[in-house]
């Protein structure tokens, strides 16, 4: 029982760490990129566009470093499906409908399909070979470049409105502060890491399953805040930016930068399906938004009952 508790505590604290760890990171990283005089397309490019994906980044590095790969893939696929539908469901219904530009969601869509097909080729032979997790990492300098070409209005605006939050500190006190951020969000996901692996042994429940389910919503924290500010504050192409930007760099550097250091097996029995379910998931949440070029209450209930099927997935998994 103590066991128990002490990896709850353990899981909700990496949870929490990470959260606003990433984002002092980011924050601060950007500040600082501004004051050196480092064009605001490159710092929304380089730093914004993966800022909130900071948790599932170090957890892909310290879950295969300990070799723990299932947790990487688990926790990568589980955020993709997580942000595409229970984060991008949520958005009006807490801050009401908004329009959705059909060009920009069918591209970025697109890119994101493209990269979960390139997942699902690699997790089918059930392994990582280094030179598959380089490609994988690799073709998110393509995916940037469509998405900095589609989204650069909002990408600028972004980066203005983090720009905004602290001009008079020194360049020392930025790098000071985004270099305790990032040592915050190592830990946290360190913690996160340990949690599963210990919840995984307590319960008879493989590392995969955990990471999937359960630690892909903490990990997804950061975007559903993000996404609900900018919502409020009407700047719609942040939110869309951010929910499609973040799953492909999830389905890219995140999922593939922990298998370029440490390349693994994977548990391809229990990725293949979750990797389906969210290529099925992710199809149906384009064609939808594609069609009403809106998100309203209807589709974000019906991308919410999407994200709660996939646990159908559990009675095929264990």
């Amino acid at each position: 029982m103590f066991e128990f508790v002490f990896a709850l505590l353990f899981l909700i604290g990496g949870i929490l760490i990470i959260f606003f760890a990433s984002n002092i990171a980011i924050k601060h990283s950007a500040i600082l990129a501004s004051a050196l005089g480092i064009s605001p397309l490159i710092i929304g490019i380089s730093l914004v566009s993966i800022g909130t994906d900071l948790p599932e980044i170090f957890n892909s590095i310290i879950s295969c470093s300990l070799g723990h790969g299932d947790i990487d893939v688990g926790d990568s696929v589980g955020s993709i499906l997580t942000q595409i539908t229970l984060v991008f469901g949520l958005l009006p219904l807490i801050a009401g409908s908004f329009k959705i530009d059909r060009k920009e969601i069918i591209i970025l869509g697109a890119c994101q399909i493209l990269g979960l097909i390139v997942i699902y080729a690699i997790l089918e032979k059930g392994y990582f070979t280094r030179l598959n997790a380089i490609i994988m990492v690799g073709s998110l300098v393509i995916y940037l470049i469509i998405i900095s070409s589609v989204t650069k209005e909002s990408i600028l605006e972004r980066v203005d409105l983090i720009e905004k939050t602290d001009t008079t500190r020194s360049k020392l006190f930025h790098i000071i502060i985004a270099f305790l951020g990032f040592i915050g969000v190592a830990i946290g996901a360190y913690a996160i890491v340990q949690s599963i692996i210990t919840l995984s042994s307590i319960f008879h429940v493989h590392e995969y399953i955990i990471s999937f389910f359960i630690a892909s919503l903490g990990t997804s924290l950061p975007e559903l805040v993000v996404d609900v500010n900018a919502i409020r504050k009407k700047h719609y192409k942040i939110a869309i930016g951010d929910i499609v930007g973040s799953c492909i760099v999830d389905s890219t550097l995140s999922i593939g930068i922990g298998q370029v250091l440490f390349p693994q097996v994977i548990s391809a029995e229990l990725a293949v399906p979750t990797v389906l379910y969210t290529i099925f998931a992710s199809f149906i949440v384009f064609i939808i938004v594609a069609v009403k070029k809106k998100m309203d209450k209807k589709a974000g209930i019906a991308f919410i009952i999407l994200y709660l099927f996939s646990y159908l997935l559990l009675f095929i998994l264990i």
